[in-house]
C-alpha cells in the first residue's frame, strides 16, 4: 500500500497564514524549562555540598555522592539545551522539525550519569574495600546529607508535580507516564532527582554503619551501591532515548485517539491505514489512508485532502500529517475503545 504521495513527503513549511507548527511549539515549555533549572541549582548546591563534605571527612559514600551530583549538575546542562534545540521550528533541511535533538542530547545526559556517576562511585568503593580505617567527621557527613535531601527534595517535587498534572490529564498513572511518555528531559530529572533521594538514603546507612561497628566496609559497600543504582537509571534512560530516536509508536491508546478525531471529521468517511509515530516530546508525525465522503473530481479531492492535512496540523501534537486515498477494497481500521 501507498502510504503517501511522494509530493508531500518532503514539503516544505506551510506560507505564512497557515503555520506549520503550532504557537506552542516555538519556544520550550515554560514548566518543562523550570523543572530543569531547579534541578541544576539543586543539584550544583549539593555536588558543592558533597564534595566539601568528601574532602573533610574521607567517606567513600560521600565521595560517591559527589560524584553522583557533578554528574547530574552537568546533565541539567544537557537537558536544558535539549528543550530549546528540541522546539526549533521544522524548516526545508528538517521537515519533521528538530524534536529528535531532545532525544539525542537526552542520550548524551544519560551516558554522563553512568560514565560519571556509575563508573566512579564503583570503583571508588572497591578501592576502599581494603583500605585502612578513618576517622571520620560523621556529622558533617549527616549536616550535608540532611541539606542535601532538602534540596533533591524541592527538585523532586518540582518534576513530580508536572509528571502528575499530565499523567492526570491523560487518565494514567504517574510512574506509567513518566517511564513512556516522549518528554525525555522530564523523564530525567524524575529518575535522577528519585534516584538521588534514594543514594542519599543508602549514603547514611553506610556511613552509620561505619560510625556504629568502626569498619569502612560499610562505607564503601553503600558507594558501590549508588553507583550500581546509578548505572542501572542510566542504562533505563539510554534505552528510552534509543527507542525515541529509532522511531516509536505512541500507545494503542493514543493512535485510537488520533483514529477517532479523523474519523470524526465531516470530510472523511473512513481510515484504512494509519502510522503515527513520535518525531519529539509530544509531536507526531501521521501518515493516514483515508476514504473522503462524496464523489468529487479528482483535483477537489486533492485541494480538501491538503486543506485537511494543514488543519491537522494546527494541533499541538501534530508536527506533520500526510493523506492519501484508500482504495475501494481496503478494509477499514476497527475503532478501539
Amino acid at each position: 500500500m501507498t502510504t503517501h504521495p511522494p509530493a508531500s513527503a518532503g514539503r516544505p513549511p506551510q506560507p505564512s497564514g497557515t503555520p506549520s507548527t503550532p504557537p506552542e511549539a516555538s519556544g520550550p515549555k515554560p514548566e518543562s524549562s523550570l523543572t530543569v533549572v531547579i534541578a541544576f541549582l539543586a543539584n550544583l548546591l549539593v555536588a558543592v555540598a558533597k564534595t566539601v563534605a568528601a574532602f573533610l571527612t574521607g567517606s567513600a559514600s560521600m565521595v560517591a555522592e559527589s560524584a553522583h551530583s557533578w554528574a547530574d549538575t552537568g546533565n541539567e546542562v544537557f537537558l536544558f539545551v535539549a528543550d530549546k534545540r528540541g522546539v526549533k521550528k521544522r524548516d526545508v533541511d528538517h521537515p519533521l522539525g528538530y524534536g529528535k535533538e531532545t532525544y539525542v542530547w537526552s542520550m548524551f545526559a544519560a551516558f554522563g550519569l553512568f560514565t560519571v556517576g556509575a563508573v566512579v562511585s564503583i570503583q571508588h568503593g572497591i578501592s576502599q574495600l581494603g583500605a585502612a580505617e578513618e576517622a571520620e567527621d560523621y556529622l558533617v557527613n549527616y549536616v550535608v546529607l540532611a541539606v542535601a535531601s532538602v534540596l533533591e527534595g524541592v527538585s523532586f517535587t518540582q518534576a513530580f508535580r508536572q509528571a502528575r498534572g499530565t499523567a492526570k490529564d491523560r487518565q494514567l498513572p504517574t510512574l506509567r507516564f513518566v517511564l513512556r511518555s516522549s518528554n525525555s528531559t522530564l523523564r530525567a530529572v524524575f529518575a535522577e532527582d528519585a534516584a538521588a533521594l534514594v543514594g542519599l538514603v543508602i549514603a547514611f546507612l553506610g556511613i552509620l554503619l561505619h560510625q556504629l561497628t568502626g569498619s569502612a566496609v560499610f562505607d564503601a559497600v553503600g558507594s558501590i551501591l549508588v553507583g550500581v543504582l546509578l548505572g542501572v537509571v542510566a542504562l533505563v534512560l539510554v534505552d528510552r532515548n534509543r527507542r525515541f530516536l529509532v522511531g516509536e509508536s505512541p500507545s494503542d491508546e493514543l493512535e485510537a485517539t488520533v483514529l477517532d478525531r479523523l474519523l470524526s471529521r465531516p470530510e472523511i468517511d473512513r481510515v484504512t491505514y494509519l502510522h503515527t509515530e513520535f518525531v519529539g516530546p509530544g509531536r507526531l508525525y501521521l501518515v493516514a489512508a483515508v476514504d473522503m465522503r462524496g464523489d468529487e473530481r479528482e483535483e477537489h479531492v486533492a485541494v480538501a485532502l491538503r486543506r485537511v492535512e494543514r488543519e491537522l496540523e494546527e494541533h499541538d501534537a501534530v508536527e506533520e500529517a500526510v493523506l492519501t486515498l484508500s482504495t475501494p477494497d481496503e478494509p477499514s481500521l476497527p475503532l478501539r475503545r
